[in-house]
């Protein structure tokens, strides 16, 4: 089974690095021109520079621009109007007690985690719509089913997330046009190796190692027991954003290593 992309413009939000790279890079091998994203040209640039160096025949080009802003997302469909492929990506996570997250937190979050895919989302598919064919592809979490105690937070945006992905997928039934969840499960992304950096320090353990330890902490029902690897999320993303999915719509896919407990 081979996947091609030819021919088809792909944006990948909040893909200056982590699991957003990752699939950037994916989606290059497979022949898609690509667009980064960051809030940070200097970040963008370094991506850009980073998948060029892992796929040196790669159409690869980048905007600059926060997207956790009704204005961010402006400047990015002004700049790139029409795409193929929206891999709704960007995303913001960390632990905080539910007493201590102020109102303004909560709202970055939503902003950020959800109406950024939503104002893209609306932007993007009415042009797929008139072609015949798209795809979008939310970003959701095992969090958004098995919602974190100490990031509640967080698992509410990626609730919404699978409930925006559902919904979208209906209303564009029969366009040719999927709309998809892939929820990653614990992932070895450069943000959560910065979050586990000073506990794995302090001991004689390997990251991977460290995070193994972390995930059957804090995820006992991981089968897999390891933490995931950004690679192994991003084939999920790139085989839903091909031609191979066209009967998958509405779907929530899980590449969370067995994390929630359950058989549907």
């Amino acid at each position: 089974m081979q996947i091609r992309l030819d021919s088809k413009r792909a944006l990948v939000t909040g893909s200056t690095g982590g699991i957003g790279l990752a699939i950037a890079t994916g989606l290059a091998r497979c022949g898609a021109t690509v667009i980064i994203n960051g809030r940070k040209q200097a970040r963008v640039d370094d991506a850009i520079s980073k998948l060029k160096q892992s796929v040196p025949d790669a159409e690869v080009r980048g905007v600059a621009a926060d997207l956790g802003t009704a204005e961010g997302c402006k400047a990015l469909t002004d700049a790139e109007p029409r795409v193929d492929i929206l891999v709704n990506n960007l995303g913001l996570f960390g632990p905080h007690d539910f007493y201590d997250i102020p109102d303004d937190e909560w709202q970055k979050f939503f902003d950020v985690n959800v109406m950024s895919g939503v104002r893209l989302s609306r932007h993007y598919t009415p042009a797929m719509v008139d072609a015949g064919w798209g795809r979008v592809i939310f970003l959701s979490s095992e969090s958004g089913l098995n919602i974190p105690a100490d990031m509640i937070h967080y698992g509410f945006t990626k609730t919404a997330n699978l409930s925006i992905s559902r919904g979208l997928a209906k209303r564009l039934a029969g366009t040719g046009v999927t709309v998809n969840a892939v929820l990653p499960g614990p992932t070895l992304s450069e943000g959560v190796e910065d979050m586990l950096r000073d506990g794995q320090q302090k001991s004689d353990k390997s990251m991977e190692e460290f995070a193994a330890d972390f995930v059957m902490s804090e995820r006992p029902s991981s089968i897999i027991q390891r933490a995931a690897t950004v690679e192994e999320v991003a084939n999920m993303v790139v085989y839903t954003a091909s031609t191979l999915s066209s009967a998958t719509s509405g779907a929530a896919l899980r590449v969370d290593g067995g994390v929630v407990d359950t058989i549907a």
